[in-house]
């Protein structure tokens, strides 16, 4: 199989928190930035459930050239337009302080649907994800590359871990927006599917007994599109910085063109049960970069830095022709050394004792790399760590 970039696209989806620049607390704005986006825009950037947040989407991306250009400029929009509207923009799982009873759900008919349908854990879904799209247009081909990357999922979500604070407290937790989303019926890894016509039964089998109205319901941490011929990663934090998103995705391509080979040469793998997946997630949301985790394709536990270490490893072959080797090895030592975005929050929670401080930071690293570097008032604190 060849490992040509052309064939394996990327698409990436981000949530943002919008920021009273005043308070520091989320603002319910999405309407009136989503107004203020330039035209030429519009089509990149969508609102959100909660009327505090809203969305972008990169279009089709072939080299992670166009990722990081088109990631920039999505950012430098919806900064801008935010600018606008007098908010800011902040990338994190979590907010620091602002509580979900003060939040307000965007008022579309999709959204109010969901709220009827499940209550309290739509009310409480003031979390932001990160999704990337790797087009695989052959469903039997998606399938098997699924069946393989559902045991890789861990090194992703400790690398992009950035939601250890919630009402005022930190949660003790390095993604704590996993475990709110792992609430959801559907979340979580996928079972092993051993064909398309197993897929099929399933969702066919769910339809009918009303578990969901479709099969873009499915939310497991990893998913075929309803929507787009791709293989969606679902399992990671949105990302504080650039750098970071560009990383994601440069692993979750080169995961799935890994995983795409060993499929095309019958490469035997374990069928992990979900159990041990679901643990395995468990121990990277609750500990991030910072204690062992599990590594479910070998079936054992060990720090995490070494797991990262055996997941570059396996994609090194990938990486290398796709000439991404230097750049995405280079992107995960730095979080190796400097924290993933919940370390990094911390460690300005240290510095002050502030939570509002926090979010300045949150707000800094977003913005960083575009033309809409937000003004912050305690500058000092703001030093980028990554």
């Amino acid at each position: 199989m060849s490992f040509d970039t052309t064939s394996w696209t990327i698409g990436i989806e981000e949530e943002y928190q919008i920021i009273d620049p005043i308070t520091r607390a989320l603002s319910p704005s999405s309407s009136r930035i989503l107004s203020l986006v330039e035209p030429e825009q519009q089509e990149f950037i969508d609102t959100e459930m909660q009327s505090s947040q809203i969305e972008t989407a990169t279009p089709i991306c072939h080299t992670l050239t166009e990722v990081r250009s088109s990631i920039t400029h999505v950012r430098q929009a919806l900064l801008t337009a935010a600018a606008r509207a007098n908010c800011w923009i902040a990338a994190s799982g979590t907010h620091p302080f602002s509580h979900w009873q003060d939040q307000h759900i965007t008022d579309k008919h999709r959204y109010a649907l969901i709220e009827q349908r499940y209550q309290q854990l739509a009310r409480e879904q003031v979390i932001l994800g990160c999704h990337v799209h790797i087009g695989c247009p052959d469903h039997e081909t998606a399938l098997q590359i699924v069946n393989r990357a559902r045991l890789w999922l861990t090194p992703l979500l400790a690398l992009s871990a950035n939601s250890p604070f919630l009402h005022w407290r930190d949660t003790g937790y390095a993604s704590f927006r996993t475990m709110i989303w792992s609430r959801w019926p559907m979340a979580g890894p996928p079972p092993y599917i051993d064909s398309s016509a197993s897929y099929d039964s399933l969702i066919r089998a769910l339809i009918k007994t009303n578990a969901i109205e479709n099969a873009s319901h499915i939310y497991w941490d990893i998913r075929l599109s309803e929507r787009y011929p791709t293989i969606e990663f679902r399992i990671m934090d949105v990302c504080m910085t650039i750098d970071e998103t560009v990383m994601l995705a440069g692993l979750i391509r080169a995961l799935v063109q890994t995983c795409a080979e060993q499929a095309r040469q019958g490469i035997p793998y374990p069928h992990t049960p979900n159990e041990i997946l679901r643990t395995a997630h468990w121990r990277a949301a609750r500990y991030g970069l910072e204690s062992e985790l599990i590594d479910a394709n070998a079936g054992t536990s060990l720090p995490a830095q070494e797991l990262i270490k055996r997941f570059l490893t396996l994609l090194r072959p990938v990486l290398q022709a796709n000439a991404e080797w230097n750049e995405i090895a280079g992107h995960v030592q730095r979080t190796l050394t400097h924290g993933n975005g919940a370390m990094r929050q911390r460690m300005i929670f240290q510095k002050t004792g502030r939570l509002q401080d926090v979010v300045d930071f949150m707000v800094a690293e977003t913005a960083e790399g575009t033309a809409q570097e937000p003004l912050i008032l305690n500058s000092q604190n703001q030093t980028s760590s990554y």
